[in-house]
């Protein structure tokens, strides 16, 4: 028999071929036991949680089933890994060669030496994307810059100051208008980065070099103040600035600049009206362009006490210089009378407006000048009712010094009012009166003039009765309380009480009853005059 032939060696267990079925099963487990692949990071907390596992190769396996779960040789390098991230003075104690051998298994692994810190916060970076995030760097790059260039600046400022050289060429330092530009373009770019970057506004006057010198004095409110003042950020930081400079009495064209600022924001702040005055009387700065810009403002804030204080204070220490000027003061006075006449334009019976009105005309002695009396009567013929009119009328002809005797109030009688202003006056009230009866203005004009030229009440009676018709009976007919309040007077001026009562009586009951007691109180004064 041929022999045989040499049986085939046995194949070991781990290369025993798969059957069909079993070749699946095997390559299915193999996929399943490997990691799955780590999502491709898109922003910037995603990618940093990556490097963070990535400098912790073995933690995550290690905390989940522990380190004897481990292949042996990641085992190894666990345990080196471990001993390489140990202080100095603790991995001292190994041997050597121990050392050494630890040190081979974290070289050939390329293990990472150091760790990430896990859940480092980034804000509201953390959800930026790469692009938006270089480009945040890249700003911050340029911000950088200019921070630097800045520092050089105000070296440059100091060295100037204590009047230092330039190393280089030996001469004195001297900052030029144009590096000064410079910087303050250099400011406002960087002010702009920061709040880009970093969310932090600047204020105007710190990105301002002029205002380096400045220590600002900053508004302190005391510990749990009830109701603490909010102001904004912009006229915060002005109102710090300007109490600095007025510690310090600076009289500055910057100062100047600033209570311009605060006056934009806050036309109501009186003491900055006042430094500003303090500033252009101590800088001898023209006043009539101050009353141009002044004049500008008044236009915006009609209602503003302080600018007419301040205007008053410009023209008290203006007029000395022309006083001697006859035709310097009438120019100045027709220009501020032409001014005068336009805000009115905007608000007829604005008091502060009348009373610097009266304060002109008495201060440049302009109680003569046609126009001025032309101008009431315009304004008083447009509007009868317009009291402030009409009270400046009675000031400019009985406060004449050439109708007026010095010292006699204004509600006396003056001996040196002329017979036949008072009559002109009397026949003005008595004109405008007939055009509205119940309009108070007239009727008080009239009065005062009488008082003024020392005519008795009872002078205008019959024009009085002429506005009453059938008092006490069934056809009684008032076309005017204010001459029916008037006749009682008249009444009670030649001692007919009866008469005078009933005057005011029939006020109480019909013709102004809203105001009955104060006609029942006159009534009571009747009885005991």
């Amino acid at each position: 028999m041929p022999p045989k032939g040499k049986a085939a060696n046995k194949p070991k267990a781990n290369e025993r071929e798969c059957s069909p079925k079993q070749q699946p099963q095997q390559q299915q487990q193999q996929t399943s036991s490997s990691p799955a692949p780590a999502p491709t990071p898109t922003t910037i907390a995603e990618r940093s949680a990556l490097f963070t596992d990535e400098s912790r190769p073995f933690e995550s396996a290690r905390r989940k089933s522990g380190i004897a779960s481990l292949p042996r040789d990641a085992q190894a390098a666990c345990i080196a890994l471990r001993f390489a991230r140990l202080p100095a003075p603790a991995r001292n104690r190994l041997p050597p060669k121990s050392q050494r051998e630890l040190w081979r298994h974290v070289n050939d692994a390329s293990l990472p030496i150091r760790a990430l810190k896990r859940n480092y916060d980034y804000g509201a970076a953390g959800g930026w994307s790469f692009e938006r995030y270089a480009d945040w760097a890249a700003k911050r790059t340029v911000l950088t810059c200019l921070e630097g260039a800045s520092r050089v600046f105000r070296e440059k400022r100091e060295s100037e100051k204590r009047g230092g050289s330039d190393p280089v060429t030996g001469e004195r330092v001297v900052l030029t208008q144009g590096e000064i530009d410079e910087e303050r373009g250099r400011r406002r770019e960087m002010a702009a980065l920061r709040k880009e970057l970093y969310g932090v506004v600047t204020g105007r006057l710190e990105a301002d070099p002029e205002w380096d010198d400045v220590v600002p004095i900053p508004q302190e409110e005391p510990e749990g103040a009830l109701a603490t003042i909010s102001y904004l950020g912009e006229y915060a930081e002005a109102i710090s600035y300007l109490r600095a400079v007025m510690v310090k009495k600076e009289y500055s064209p910057r100062c100047l600049k600033l209570t311009e600022t605060i006056i934009e924001m806050n036309p109501a702040h009186y003491t900055v009206w006042l430094y500003r005055a303090a500033n252009i009387f101590a800088m001898k700065l023209s006043i009539p362009d101050e009353i141009q810009w002044l004049n500008e403002v008044s236009l915006e804030h009609l209602k503003n006490y302080q600018i007419w204080h301040h205007r008053h204070l410009l023209i008290d220490n203006y007029y000395p210089t022309i006083a001697d000027d006859a035709e310097a003061v009438a120019a100045f006075g027709a220009s501020e009378r032409q001014f005068l006449q336009q805000i009115l334009a905007e608000d007829t019976k604005n008091y502060h407006v009348w009373s610097y009105r009266s304060y002109l005309i008495e201060k440049f002695g302009l109680w003569d000048v046609p126009e001025e009396l032309t101008s009431i009567e315009t304004m008083i013929d447009e509007d009868v009712r317009n009291n402030s009119a009409w009270s400046h009328r009675f000031f400019l002809i009985f406060s004449n010094p050439a109708n007026s005797t010095p010292g006699v109030a204004a509600t006396e009688h003056d001996p040196a009012a002329p017979a036949a202003v008072v009559d002109r006056e009397v026949e003005y009230a008595k004109e405008k009166i007939a055009l509205a009866p119940q309009n108070q203005s007239p009727w008080n004009y009239l009065r005062g003039v009488l008082v003024k030229g020392g005519r008795k009440l009872g002078s205008v009676e019959d024009f009085v009765q002429g506005f009453i018709t059938g008092l006490g009976s069934d056809g009684e007919d008032v076309k005017s309380s204010h001459a029916l309040d008037l006749l009682a007077e008249i009444y009670a001026e030649k001692g007919d009480k009866k008469q005078a009562e009933l005057c005011l009586r029939r006020l109480a009951e019909k013709w102004d009853r809203i105001r009955a007691g104060y006609w029942e109180w006159r009534k009571k004064c009747l009885e005991t005059a």
